[in-house]
């Protein structure tokens, strides 16, 4: 039971950073690499902050801050200074390393005996592992309701313009870069935001524990689609969420089997690799059967 609840419960908090990727990847339209090194950078200054006695609230907050900064490097760097989309993000993923190291001041920090959100007050008494679901719910509902809000908006109506068409974006009169800045900008923030939380609930930060993240998104958002197919936007949003919490049931099982933990990695890129061609193999069994159908007609 504790190892259901303990899935649930990162499977919620990793739905954070889903949710941010789902901005780019599938909204935007803009394959951001960034990801990979706002997402230690998140942990760092959480874990950071919190060891030098700043509240976990307010730790958490600047993560998203430091995130978002990042991110509007990015999208400055694609957008004003014509670098190629992967190397923007490569460019800024890079020197992420150098700043995660500086904020630490070592390779990784350890949270032991500090208070941080999953040892609030309020989590207090509850059953082992309890703390993440309780926290996951709130953060994930904070997010997602205020991603859905801004969606709804002008503002959110002209960022969805702009990943659909960039050219008739223009033409309607929307500043296309500022919208590209912004969304890589707020999407890096929320995903920051997921690496201070992952921190907090593994009890340390590691500088290089945004190696293969970007799978690990992607997965929550292709599975989401793929289980439960064609949706509204608000449903694909809560969609990421409930594939990052099959997505963790899934390395339970993995795991369970007797699989090495050194080859997660792997594991989530073929179960990626496998989801993302799902599609293509229906849709060529759909084909396969209407030509069988057509040939039985014929004879």
């Amino acid at each position: 039971m504790s190892l259901i609840v303990s899935a649930i419960g990162q499977g919620l908090l990793w739905g954070v950073l889903g949710i941010g990727l789902f901005l780019t990847f599938r909204i935007l339209d803009f394959p951001d690499m960034t990801v990979e090194g706002t997402f230690p950078m998140g942990a760092a200054i959480a874990a950071a902050m919190i060891t030098h006695g700043y509240s976990p609230i307010v730790a958490t907050l600047c993560a998203f801050v430091g995130g978002a900064i990042a991110g509007l490097i990015t999208g400055l760097l694609y957008t004003k200074a014509k670098i190629p989309v992967l190397l923007s993000g490569i460019l800024v993923m890079t020197a992420a390393y150098s700043v995660n190291l500086r904020i630490m001041g070592a390779a990784n920090l350890s949270l032991l005996g500090k208070g941080n959100l999953l040892n609030a007050k309020i989590f207090q008494g509850l059953p082992n592992y309890f703390n993440s679901v309780f926290l996951g719910l709130i953060v994930i509902t904070i997010v997602t309701v205020a991603v859905i809000y801004f969606l709804q908006t002008d503002l959110g109506q002209a960022f969805i313009a702009t990943g659909d068409n960039e050219n008739m974006a223009q033409s309607l009169g929307i500043n296309t870069d500022t919208m590209k800045c912004l969304g890589v900008s707020v999407s890096n923030g929320v995903i920051a935001l997921g690496g201070a939380l992952v921190a907090q609930n593994n009890g340390y930060s590691d500088v290089n524990m945004g190696i293969g993240i970007i799978v690990v998104a992607l997965a929550s958002i292709i599975i989401g689609e793929v289980v439960f197919g064609n949706l509204t936007m608000n449903q694909r949003l809560v969609a990421v969420t409930l594939g990052s919490i099959l997505y963790r049931f899934v390395l339970l099982i993995v795991l369970q089997l007797g699989f090495n933990a050194n080859d997660l990695n792997l594991i989530s890129s073929i179960i990626l690799a496998l989801c993302m061609s799902l599609p293509a193999f229906k849709d060529k069994f759909n084909l396969m059967h209407i030509l069988k159908r057509g040939l039985d007609r014929n004879e």
